[in-house]
């Protein structure tokens, strides 16, 4: 992200150096480098207006996944989705901690929860270690879970609506049908990618000097007792089988019936996730105002983020390297259906998490595209269907030491594409 950041600011310095020197003054016009220097003030102010009208939005949505979480709402997805998980894990005996802590990580994800999904992706690579016969190489297990993990089928992305909303969607919630259908689709290219690319990529044991024994996460050494987590036995198969096939006829449901159910989604979520809660006995308003509180810390720590992408993405606009970049680029994306405009948020968003973050939000922020535009529903929807792929390899190999990544970055690489793909061919359909 350092050479990324550098390079926004000094191909916007070096053209506004060019068109300053060339420029012919006029009367009614700015020079180049004042636009440049107004554009950089204006943006940085702009960042912090957007992470305080992101607050409130941010607080009542984290609030609601608070009453999920404190519900069981997370074991209740995992015991849905373990029959599956090991049939896709052959090699992880189904009562090993890796299998509950990678449940527990994709569970997370499903309903936007990451913050809580990191951890548990990390207990999983740590015990996935414990499993591993050639230390310091990716085994097929890591490889297909951070596939896997990289490209999660997403049910409620709370972040990017949270962000339309702030940024005035009548329709926050649209994204939706085109979110799930993009991580459904890059999900199962991931799997089979990982399953195909291992051919490629045979493990080669890497020599380990003094090997320490490997132990299960959070394993005292003295006693061996284990606190990873535990998942409770799955559900009977016939569930299983029922609820995803529910999921999968929801997909069709909602790109055809789309626009009559949207303005139905956020308050049948906030009924449904108080009433979870109540269910579940939890103390709801309790867990909602702790929740809240920490959607208030989310939206403070995002500033020093959208300041750094917002003020060089101003400067890329303002200095016109932006209208080059739409005008070389433009013809040849848009035949494919992707717009020049939301090119760099694709190509940015496996890079960086909190860039692609800034990236999104001064494009629907823009009043010229607005988010409840074509571009705005595209951008929206890579936002929520796709993850920051190298800062997960990054994260969860380093966990463990693992040095060899083999097929892992191709493999993510290749869901990253196909949510690209599929999220560009669900919003030309419905939007």
């Amino acid at each position: 992200m350092n050479g990324i950041f550098f390079g926004i600011v000094f191909i916007a310095f070096i053209i506004a150096t060019w068109r300053q020197f060339t420029w012919i003054p006029t009367a009614d016009m700015v020079s180049p480098m004042d636009a440049l220097s107004k554009a950089i003030i204006d943006s940085a102010g702009t960042s912090v207006n957007i992470a305080i009208g992101l607050i409130g939005v941010m607080a009542l949505f984290l609030g609601l996944m608070k009453i999920a979480e404190a519900g069981g709402m997370l074991t209740v997805i995992a015991r849905l989705i373990r029959p599956l998980m090991v049939w896709l894990f052959p090699e992880v005996p189904p009562e090993h901690p890796a299998m509950g802590a990678m449940i527990l990580n994709i569970s997370a994800n499903a309903l936007g929860l990451g913050n809580a999904a990191t951890p548990f992706g990390i207990r999983a690579m740590q015990a996935l270690e414990t499993l591993n016969k050639h230390p310091g190489t990716a085994t097929d297990a890591m490889v297909l879970f951070l596939a896997i993990n990289t490209s999660s089928v997403t049910l409620l992305p709370t972040s990017i609506i949270a962000l339309r909303a702030a940024a005035g969607s009548s329709d926050p919630a649209g994204i939706l049908p085109s979110t799930l259908f993009a991580t459904i689709c890059s999900t199962a290219v991931a799997i089979m990618a990982a399953k195909w690319y291992r051919q490629f990529f045979p493990i080669e044991a890497t020599k380990v000097t003094n090997p320490e024994p490997q132990l299960e996460p959070n394993t005292n050494p003295k006693t061996k007792a284990t606190t990873a987590p535990e998942i409770p036995n799955a559900y009977p198969l016939w569930v299983s089988i029922l609820t995803f096939s529910i999921l999968l006829s929801i997909v069709p449901v909602t790109i055809i019936y789309g626009k009559q159910i949207s303005p139905w989604i956020i308050p049948s979520l906030m009924v449904f996730f108080l009433g979870f809660g109540i269910l579940r006995k939890v103390a709801i308003y309790e867990i909602f105002v702790e929740g809240a509180k920490e959607g208030f810390q989310v939206a403070m720590r995002i500033i020093p983020y959208l300041v750094a992408i917002l003020v060089a993405v101003g400067m890329f606009k303002a200095s016109g390297a932006m209208d080059i970049l739409v005008s070389t680029i433009g013809p040849f994306t848009t035949l494919v259906g992707l717009p020049a405009e939301a090119l760099p948020m694709a190509l940015l968003r496996p890079l960086s998490g909190s860039g692609a973050f800034g990236l999104v939000t001064s494009i629907i922020e823009n009043p010229a595209i607005g988010p409840d535009s074509f571009i705005g529903y595209l951008v929206s929807t890579l936002q929520g269907s796709t993850e920051t792929t190298f800062y997960v390899i990054a994260v969860y190999f380093g966990a463990v030491q693992i040095r060899k990544f083999r097929h892992a970055l191709a493999a993510a690489l290749t869901a990253d594409l196909a949510g690209i793909i599929a999220a560009v061919a669900i919003c030309n359909y419905l939007f």
